[in-house]
């Protein structure tokens, strides 16, 4: 049994499809059906569903397919080890991140290519659910994400930030020319927020509901950029997090005004997040060392004060 021929499995349980598993192993479709079955023969058992196209794993593939990514991972475990040994990391750092966070991840992955100029970082936009299930198959490194979701079971956290809310809203309504207001009073604003299923709005909701309020935006949509381009338009406001200034900034015609805390509300903690098989991993300890270094929560501080200021 090699290891390439565990390569074409994962492969092939991810793409789905013959070809298409073929061409991201970067060989042709006869090489990669020969391999699964010369994978089958070594273990004695049938490990695809053979029909005229991809149908799925057997029962014993998915168990090998379990084995087969673990595996893969500590080989490339060993080989960051190794070049950390020799004094220059290569590799790939996978790094995946809720879409909220993804305004701030350049400030870790920055530093850390700076740092590691023999890594390169591939980073994905991923749900809570999403990073879970992708470290449970070794497919990630670490994540960003909301420390207090409850989907996150077998992890180790390192608090990044706390979100603080504002308001966006164009610079001749309302709110425009107060320093402070009060969830209630935005939730009288046209609004547009992110939908619900995302963490982040579910967090605005309870903030609202502990002011005694509850948000009827006009428009809902599941990510900040097509939310700060209706934002542009002027008409509308929305509450945002102060981590989202990084990205995009405050749109020409806009200012923000800070959101008042509602009695006894707690304000969520962005982080990274690493899955405990991860401990000894060369490629998240050096992430690790350099989130510590990074000053996320002092810049986004100075960077709130400063729009505020301005």
């Amino acid at each position: 049994m090699l290891l390439r021929q565990l390569e074409y499995l994962v492969a092939l349980a991810r793409e789905r499809h013959f070809a298409r598993a073929a061409a991201a192993c970067f060989v042709s479709q006869p090489s990669l059906s020969a391999g699964i079955r010369k994978l089958e023969s070594d273990l004695n058992v049938p490990v695809v569903q053979h029909g005229a196209r991809f149908e799925g794993l057997t029962p014993e593939g998915e168990r090998v397919l379990h084995r087969a990514r673990r595996i893969l991972h500590e080989r490339d475990a060993l080989h960051q080890e190794l070049s950390e040994m020799r004094g220059q990391l290569t590799g790939t750092l996978r790094l995946g991140a809720i879409p909220t966070a993804m305004t701030v991840a350049s400030l870790l992955t920055t530093p850390f290519c700076e740092q590691h100029q023999h890594v390169t970082v591939a980073l994905e936009s991923l749900s809570s659910r999403d990073i879970m299930r992708r470290f449970a198959e070794y497919e990630i490194d670490a994540a960003l994400t909301y420390l207090d979701d409850d989907a996150l079971q077998g992890v180790r956290k390192f608090p990044l930030y706390e979100e603080r809310y504002l308001l966006l809203t164009p610079v001749d309504g309302p709110c425009a020319t107060q320093t402070e207001i009060g969830w209630a009073q935005a939730a009288e604003l046209p609004l547009v927020l992110l939908s619900r299923r995302m963490r982040n709005r579910r967090v605005l909701d309870e903030f609202f509901a502990a002011d005694g309020s509850a948000a009827s935006p006009a428009v809902e949509t599941d990510t900040v950029d097509a939310l700060y381009a209706h934002l542009a338009s002027g008409r509308w406001s929305s509450a945002i997090s102060h981590a989202w200034l990084h990205m995009f900034g405050i749109p020409a015609g806009m200012r923000v005004v800070r959101l008042r805390d509602p009695e006894g509300a707690r304000r969520p903690s962005v982080g990274l997040v690493v899955a405990a098989h991860e401990r000894d991993s060369a490629m998240a300890r050096a992430l690790l060392e350099v989130a510590g270094g990074a000053g996320v929560h002092d810049a986004l501080d100075d960077l709130l004060r400063a729009h505020l200021e301005s």
